[in-house]
């Protein structure tokens, strides 16, 4: 029996613990990331060098190592003095293999060859663009960095995001949703980490041609600016909401949409413990709650449970997400 084909689609540090978590397992492990990331060294990069952001492109690639804990860290390490301060090696490293190699792919390869990645990381596109946010009132946030952490009035809500300019998905990011057996959204900030992924044009109509399973892992927590008051039903839908809006627009004239695209939601529903989660409360955040009475209609089922890592940061458990997921297609 050949290795089940997992594609992880998704940026920063959210999917982290997942593709750390499947990667343990023998299956065909891919990441698609996006390419929206416009803060701090990537910025720097994207404006010094015209390179592609190699921000999650690096994040994603340290998930997947299977070299020693050390070269990881290094690909981590960021700068704190002199002219290199912000930056963080990894990127500066993918700029120098990008300039060497002439190709954005090519040094990503190469990169993934250094650290012993078990999988491929695969950008979203190749295409240079900016995210954009408009909110309640009208005004338009220029900058996925600006989005994920507000100068403006962070009370006010997200209306929609865009990309501009409009561009088109990575042939190999298609190739890999068409191939794939299970495909797993998330976790990650939601306006600026996933649904970027499903705006360029050909990646929400390639999940849905695609016979695979797909996954949406929900947030544990929402983010202040972006997703305030958020319940899991909140994510669900908008998730849902891009992924039939976008690809209706691509779809031949007469052939109809589905109401669902996600066949599966996987919930976590054990609270961290009060002194883990009060300094994520002072920054406005907030535990996502599940609400039953809202998902009894619902189309796709709910795997519910505890997903959370025991210490540390709030995160999902790379082990616990990885178990789940591989009772989905096995």
């Amino acid at each position: 029996m050949r290795n089940k084909t997992i594609v992880v689609i998704g940026g920063g540090t959210g999917i982290f613990s997942v593709l750390s978590g499947l990667k343990k397992y023998p299956v065909n492990l891919s990441a698609i990331v996006t390419m929206a990331d416009s803060g701090g060294s990537t910025r720097v990069l994207r404006e010094e060098f015209g390179i592609l952001p190699p921000g999650d492109i690096r994040r994603a690639l340290v998930a997947l190592a299977g070299s020693e804990k050390l070269l990881a860290s290094l690909f981590n390490y960021r700068f704190k003095e002199g002219g290199l301060s912000g930056h963080n090696f990894g990127n500066l490293l993918i700029t120098a293999l990008e300039r060497i190699k002439g190709d954005f792919e090519k040094a990503i390869e190469e990169a993934g060859k250094i650290l012993n990645i078990r999988g491929q990381v695969i950008p979203v596109t190749l295409g240079n663009t900016n995210l954009y946010a408009v909110l309640e009132n009208g005004q338009v946030i220029e900058g996925e960095t600006n989005i994920d952490i507000p100068k403006h009035n962070p009370h006010l809500k997200i209306k929609k995001v865009y990309l501009k300019p409009k561009i088109k998905a990575n042939k190999k990011a298609i190739a890999a949703l068409l191939k794939a057996d299970l495909i797993v959204i998330g976790p990650g900030d939601l306006y600026t980490s996933i649904i970027p992924n499903l705006l360029v044009k050909g990646i929400s109509r390639a999940i849905k041609r695609s016979k695979a399973k797909k996954v949406y892992i929900c947030n544990l927590m929402t983010k202040w600016g972006e997703t305030n008051n958020f319940t899991g039903y909140d994510f669900i839908k908008e998730i849902e909401n891009y992924l039939n809006r976008l690809a209706k627009h691509s779809r031949r004239a007469g052939s109809s949409v589905p109401r669902r695209v996600l066949d599966y939601v996987i919930f976590n529903t054990k609270k961290p413990l009060f002194l883990r989660i009060a300094k994520y409360e002072k920054e406005g955040a907030a535990f996502v709650n599940f609400n039953k009475k809202k998902f009894l209609k619902e189309e796709f089922q709910i795997i519910k449970g505890n997903f959370l890592r025991t210490k540390g940061f709030i995160r999902h458990d790379p082990v616990k997400v990885a178990k789940a997921l591989l009772r989905i297609i096995q």
